[in-house]
Order: structure tokens, then sequence, then C-alpha cells
């Protein structure tokens, strides 16, 4: 843990991931991000956290979880200027490599300064987002899967045996999904409006192999609120939790639950995200020594997006 008076909770953002441009009207935009930091500032909650600055990340790492090729290949769509990675529904401009790799090579930094105990935890307002990236294809406004290539880091660079994942974006975060589908050593958690894009994320598939029963997918109804995703949080997560006792707790922290997003159609409040940040909290301080870095995915909504960031991080400096 931090010594005291050092800011329990870090906060990943640079201006780099503002140079990420997915075209005029894009939902998802740069003002998610400044949103997020003004609101931060406004309420003073901006002073109290560690400043935790962008730096590239290392191809070596990108290879643990995507395909040689395929890293290759956003590089070059990107710096060719075509607009999009693989399909329109994964934009892309010329700096988005670059924004990419230091959206990696962000989460890392937070990663690794939890384990070195100079926070307890992080938040990471990164773009682009990342759990629908496939090993080998972009999609869904993912170029790189970020928070898949933080567990295999955590694996690999620091030698821990088991990642918890929680995803409560409303949308199935199906890259991260199929990336761990046959691994016992990374527990994949998602509630998710179903069906709905990417149509993905049913309640029999639980994993494969000796993965089977280490990915649980809760389908959620459009319409769905606070009380069916707490109900999910609390009694399906958690006792998952306990059996599987990880090392280190990863969030997909989507905000388009929000039932201000104009995206999502589910009823999620701001305090309903803050409930969730409890659980999984409470699931890191059980059972790893708090160590959890929370990764923005979606949310689209301006003032829902800054509301529940807010209320996310507040839970986090408890």
């Amino acid at each position: 843990m931090p010594d005291a008076g050092v800011p329990t909770t870090g906060l990943l953002f640079g201006e780099i991931y503002l140079k990420h441009d997915t075209g005029y009207g894009h939902p998802e935009r740069p003002d998610r991000l400044t949103a997020i930091v003004r609101r931060l500032k406004e309420t003073g909650l901006l002073d109290q956290l560690a400043a935790i600055e962008p730096a590239p990340a290392d191809a070596q790492r990108l290879t643990a979880v995507h395909a040689p090729q395929y890293v290759e290949r956003v590089k070059a769509m990107c710096e060719g200027g075509l607009g999009f990675v693989d399909s329109p529904d994964a934009p892309a401009c010329e700096e988005s490599y670059r924004a990419a790799l230091n959206a990696v090579g962000g989460v890392l930094g937070a990663v690794d300064a939890v384990m070195e105990g100079k926070i307890a935890n992080a938040f990471c307002a990164v773009r682009p987002p990342g759990h629908h990236a496939l090993r080998d294809h972009a999609m869904g406004f993912c170029l790189f899967n970020n928070i898949a290539i933080a567990a295999r880091y955590l694996q690999q660079q620091h030698k821990l045996a088991k990642i918890l994942i929680a995803d409560w974006d409303v949308h199935h975060g199906n890259g991260t999904h199929d990336i761990f589908y046959d691994d016992p050593t990374v527990f994949y958690f998602s509630t998710h409006r179903f069906p709905f894009y990417p149509m993905t994320g049913g309640v029999s598939e639980t994993g494969s192999g000796e993965g089977t029963g280490y990915t649980m997918n809760v389908p959620l109804s459009a319409g769905a609120g606070d009380r069916e995703h707490l109900t999910a949080f609390r009694d399906a997560l958690k006792p998952a939790a306990e059996k599987f006792e990880p090392d280190f707790v990863l969030v997909s922290a989507g905000f388009d639950s929000h039932r201000l997003d104009p995206l999502g159609g589910m009823n999620v409040t701001t305090e309903g995200f803050a409930e969730m940040t409890r659980i999984v909290k409470g699931i890191a301080d059980e059972h790893c020594g708090g160590r959890l870095v929370s990764l923005l995915e979606g949310g689209y909504s301006l003032d829902g997006l800054a509301e529940s960031a807010e209320a996310h991080i507040r839970v986090l400096m408890e």
C-alpha cells in the first residue's frame, strides 16, 4: 500500500488520447475524456489523484495477445489514412496507432504503479477502447485489447497466476471473451445487454477445454437498471471470485449502461456504477490486497459518463 499522505488512486490520462480522431459526429470522440477531466477538476478530485503519464507499449506486449501481422496491419492502416482499421466500425486516423500504443503502455504503467505499491488502484481514461478487439481483427471502436494485454502482462512481467476481469459495459466484450475462452488462469465476467451488438455473450458461453467454467456471461434485457446489474455482481460475480481467488482485478469500465446514454438503452444510475465499483473493490480488497486497475471502455452521454467516472473514482479512493 502507498505511504500515508500519498494519493491512493491513480489517474491515467494524456493529450495523446485526444488525437485519436474518429470523425465528425462519432459517439466515441475526444470530448468523452475532456468531459471526465473537466468534472474531476470542478469537483477538486483531480488534485487528489496520482497522475500516470502515457507511454508507448513495446511490440512484444501487444503480440502477447494479438497476432504480429495484425499489429503491423493496424499500424499500416492508421498511418495510411484509410480512415478505419478492418471495418468502418473501427474508425482511425493517422495518429490512432500512436494513441493506441500509448493507451496500452499507459495501462501497463498503471499496473506497474499498483504492483510497486506506489498507489492502491487506478482508473485509466484511455482512447481508443479495447474490449471488442480480437486477436487479429479490429471492431466496435477498438484497435488493441487494452485489458487483455494488461492481464497477460500481469502474468508474464509480474508473475501473477490468476487475473479476474469484470466487464460492465453495455456491450459484451467479445474480444476479451474470445482471447481467454480456453484459459483457466483468467476469469472473465460480463454483464451486458442481450441480444445486442456484437450478438455474443449468451449465458451458455462458459469457456472451452481447460477454460470451461472460467467465463461467466450475465446477459440482461433492454432497460435493465441498478437492480439487475447489482444482483449479477453480488449473486454471480462475488461467489465466483471467492472460488477463483484472483491475484489482481481488472475492470472494463464502460459507462454506456447509464440511463442517459444515447446508445445503450439501459437504466443504470450513477450510484449504480458506484455500487458495482464497491463490489469489485471489495473483491480486490479480500483476495489480492486491493490491487485493481479499471479501464474506460464505452459511455457516450458526456454528462452520464462524467458523473459515473467521478462516482467510480470516489469509491476507488475510499
